[in-house]
């Protein structure tokens, strides 16, 4: 069996099981459940909406019928993405995390409504909401993780400058270049401040039930401030990123790992947005679409980060790892 045939086998398997799973659980349990069934709870905890028993597991086994069955038709179609390792790590991850997620965000509905004699004394969700989440990322891991082994055809990357910075023997030189993106610096300080409130509000209010939504929305906020900028430094040393305005994390690539660089320009459809982007051994930093530096590394994989003047980064980068491949003599 190829590994297309093998993919499409285990993707559907795991497809079917999971779409199984979320229609035999309410059913299992339908005679401990109310209908309407409490469906979605407010800032204070207490469930503020519901849906008839059928219509709500009609709707969970159809949005997952439809992000799941969209990514395995789109699988079945191009058969172009098995040839390349981020394509199958993706597919796999988004299959993985849904296919986690949607059973975790189930369990916590279903046990929070589970003997409740009315749909409006269901219990609060607390802190079994992080399940669902909890669920989608180490769903997305071993997917992509399952779906990592293979051939992996790269193209070659369109313009790899041959340019470089002349440097005399013992000279030192340093690139650094920051971006930031407005726009997230505003989001982020909206949600950082819905989750002040929110915290605010339980230690007045005394409402307990308030800390887990403030918590959650706090932390989206302070990820997206942290991810809102970056400052890259390229000396002898390697790469150094510098993310938010603490410029904390940071991230070094030392001058070992890397093979050679080169601009080129991404944009946030090319990569599935900003923040973050793609899996271990293809990732991008989208700060901002246009120019970015991509840095090659020796084991084949590739890390980008949109930046400005990446070109001049690019040529000093590969300056310095022609230096560093002569050895001692050169610095």
């Amino acid at each position: 069996m190829g590994l297309r045939a093998r993919f499409l086998s285990i993707a559907t398997g795991w497809f079917g099981l999971v779409t199984v799973a979320l229609i035999a659980a309410p059913l299992a349990l339908r005679d401990r459940l109310p209908d309407p069934v409490a469906t979605h709870w407010g800032a204070s905890g207490a469930p503020d909406n519901s849906m008839p028993f059928l219509v709500s597991l009609l709707f969970q086994v159809g949005l997952w019928t439809l992000l799941a069955g969209g990514a395995l038709g789109f699988a079945f179609v191009n058969t172009a993405m098995f040839r390349r390792r981020t394509s199958r790590m993706a597919l796999g991850a988004a299959l993985g995390g849904a296919g986690l997620f949607f059973p975790g965000l189930q369990i916590v509905t279903l046990m929070a409504n589970l003997d409740a004699p009315h749909w409006r004394q269901a219990d609060d969700l607390g802190w079994g909401a992080l399940l669902a989440v909890a669920g989608l990322v180490l769903g997305g891991w071993l997917g992509a993780l399952a779906a990592r082994p293979g051939p992996d055809e790269r193209p070659e990357p369109s313009a790899v400058p041959t340019r470089r910075v002349p440097l005399r023997p013992g000279q030192r030189a340093v690139w650094v270049s920051s971006v930031s993106s407005g726009p997230l610096v505003a989001l982020s300080g909206s949600v950082l401040a819905v989750g002040g409130g929110l915290a605010v509000l339980a230690l007045i209010g005394g409402d307990s039930a308030l800390w887990v939504p403030a918590t959650i929305t706090f932390l989206a906020g302070l990820l997206a401030l942290t991810f809102s900028s970056v400052r890259v430094q390229i000396a002898e040393e390697g790469v150094v990123l510098f993310y938010g305005p603490l410029r904390l994390p940071r991230k070094h690539i030392p001058i070992e790992r890397v093979e050679r660089a080169w601009s080129e320009r991404r944009f946030p459809s090319d990569v599935g947005g900003w923040g973050v982007r793609g899996l271990p051994g293809a990732v991008t930093v989208m700060i901002r679409g246009g120019e970015c530096l991509v840095v090659g590394y020796v084991s084949g994989g590739r890390f980008a980060v949109s930046i400005d003047d990446a070109e001049s980064g690019a040529a000093l980068l590969n300056t310095l790892v022609d230096r560093a491949a002569t050895g001692p003599s050169a610095r």
